[in-house]
């Protein structure tokens, strides 16, 4: 009976102590935000990173330039050569001969892009590098009316991205795929040629039928109408 009393005050000291640390427990974890505490890393968000766009910086300067954390998408190893580039828009403006060619990056780490050029059966023209922001770059110097077969190329320090070239499509008998880092470019004849195309058509057949007329003319005044010698040859 003694030891009712001390067991009834020791039950409301522990019931009170308990309340004071579930009332104070969310303060507390507030404060400790309030600190600079990380952040759980389920709370990171996607970087700001676009494959497509021109100028990209960098994710891993995004990562570590922002105020909260930020996840770059996955990428292959730097031990390996970067996998092709995916090949984009391709806007070309017949009347300066030249195209601006866009294009993704792919998911690998690159130090660098270039661009190569065929014309016809013969080698490729070399575009100068470009960093790894890049994503667009222009060609000048197109003939209007030509064909054309353009790749991506992207590289790094173990090696450089495969671009199979006019000749590997032409034997696989297949046009290049939607998504790959190559394909194919025709510049439209300039607006004047077609003029003087449609011009020199003109003039040659106005001759042509000037010369028929001329012939027929010529024909008929040194042997005459036939129909007017045989109404002659009746009389």
């Amino acid at each position: 009976m003694l030891g009712s009393p001390c067991r009834l005050c020791l039950l409301a000291v522990v019931f009170s102590l308990v309340r004071r640390v579930q009332l104070l427990a969310p303060q507390d974890f507030e404060e400790e935000e309030e600190d600079g505490t990380p952040l759980p890393s389920g709370s990171a968000v996607p970087c700001d990173y676009d494959r497509c766009r021109h100028l990209q910086v960098p994710c891993e300067v995004l990562k570590s330039a922002g105020p909260r954390i930020c996840l770059c998408p996955g990428i292959s190893s730097e031990a390996q050569p970067p996998d092709p580039p995916r090949l984009g828009e391709v806007r070309v403006v017949a009347e300066e001969g030249r195209a601006q060619v866009h294009w993704c990056a792919p998911s690998s780490p690159v130090h660098q892009y270039w661009l190569l050029l065929w014309e016809g059966r013969g080698a490729p023209q070399k575009g100068p590098p470009l960093n790894s922001t890049f994503r667009r770059a222009e060609l000048q110097g197109l003939k209007p009316g030509g064909a054309y077969y353009v790749c991506v190329v992207a590289a790094n320090e173990a090696g450089e991205s495969s671009a199979p070239g006019p000749q590997a499509e032409n034997l696989a008998g297949t046009d290049s795929p939607d998504f790959g880092p190559c394909g194919q470019l025709t510049v439209p004849p300039r607006p004047f040629t077609l003029v003087h195309a449609a011009v020199g058509v003109g003039t040659g057949l106005a001759l042509l039928c000037c010369s028929a007329l001329v012939w027929h003319f010529y024909l008929r005044e040194r042997w005459g109408c036939p129909r007017r010698r045989d109404a002659a040859a009746h009389l």
